[in-house]
């Protein structure tokens, strides 16, 4: 009696987790356009919005942390300081967003069909950062034509090294409030004071500097405050474009022990990515029932 080679099938309802993503690349295209295009539907500036919030959200911060509290007379060239940090915490912000609501936003395709849930967290994350790169474009043309920027394979890499950081974090908070977002939706008000403290928690209108030196008494506060991948994101992008265009004497320079704050910020992202999975992999049992 011949015996049927059943290795080739998976067993319907079981997968490997984000691992599963690298073999639905078709998939996960589709669902990246499908976020796309529907982002700025029936909107008349389309695009033009990813140039428009960050540039009104820049000039507010700039005014009134720049201007009515003086920050550019204590931080040289204020506004490249000021932009290089934002467009990190937009990109956190942004992201970190999507993903929490894109189990949520696809209900129909979760309750009629089974494909690997990660990929729409995965797919939001990716559409966030699509969606960021005018931003970033933004960046590159104002230190380049006002500030006399000059790229170098370490700003390069700084550069590159901060947006993996902030983009592995996203994902492992992503998987995890995502899949909680489905039973309780309060999760998504927890997110959106998590995007709120962001802004504030990182030093983006204000320096480490000035943190470092409200918290001497108390060190493990800055360690801890300098422990956020956000942060240490930040500080990448402020050596990689801010620091190149000041003087010297000007420049802040690294916070005292920045590798072990490397450190302890990817100690902190394998946690989340972690936590993440494992808590996305016991919810997502219940997806279909729970939408």
């Amino acid at each position: 009696m011949t015996q049927i080679d059943y290795s080739a099938f998976d067993t319907p309802g079981r997968g490997r987790g984000i691992l599963d993503v690298f073999g639905h690349r078709y998939l996960l295209g589709v669902l990246i356009s499908k976020t796309s295009s529907l982002r700025y539907r029936n909107s008349v500036l389309g695009w033009f919005w990813s140039y428009v919030r960050p540039t009104v959200q820049f000039l507010v911060y700039y005014a009134i942390v720049g201007g009515v509290l003086q920050m550019h007379q204590r931080v040289e060239a204020f506004p490249l300081y000021l932009f290089s940090g934002i467009v990190v915490v937009n990109l956190f912000n942004e992201a970190f967003g999507a993903a929490t609501r894109s189990i949520v936003d696809n209900k129909a395709l979760v309750r009629k069909i089974y494909l690997p849930r990660e990929l729409f967290p995965i797919a939001a994350i990716i559409g966030s950062f699509v969606h960021f790169l005018p931003q970033l474009a933004v960046l590159l043309i104002v230190c380049i034509f006002l500030f006399g920027w000059v790229p170098s394979f370490a700003s390069i890499g700084l550069a590159l090294g901060g947006l993996a950081l902030v983009l592995l974090f996203i994902l492992g908070l992503g998987l995890f409030f995502s899949a909680i977002n489905v039973r309780f939706r309060d999760a998504s008000n927890v997110v959106d004071i998590v995007r709120t403290i962001s802004t504030w928690s990182s030093p983006i209108l204000y320096t480490w500097v000035m943190v470092e030196h409200a918290t001497r008494n108390v060190p493990w506060i800055f360690h801890f405050y300098m422990s956020n991948p956000v942060t240490v994101a930040v500080e990448m992008f402020h050596q990689a474009f801010w620091e190149p265009t000041v003087a010297e004497s000007q420049r802040h320079g690294w916070p005292p022990e920045m590798v072990w704050y490397v450190v302890a910020a990817l100690a902190v992202i394998a946690v989340a990515l972690t936590i993440g999975q494992l808590t996305f992999r016991r919810f997502e049992r219940t997806f279909a029932q729970d939408l």
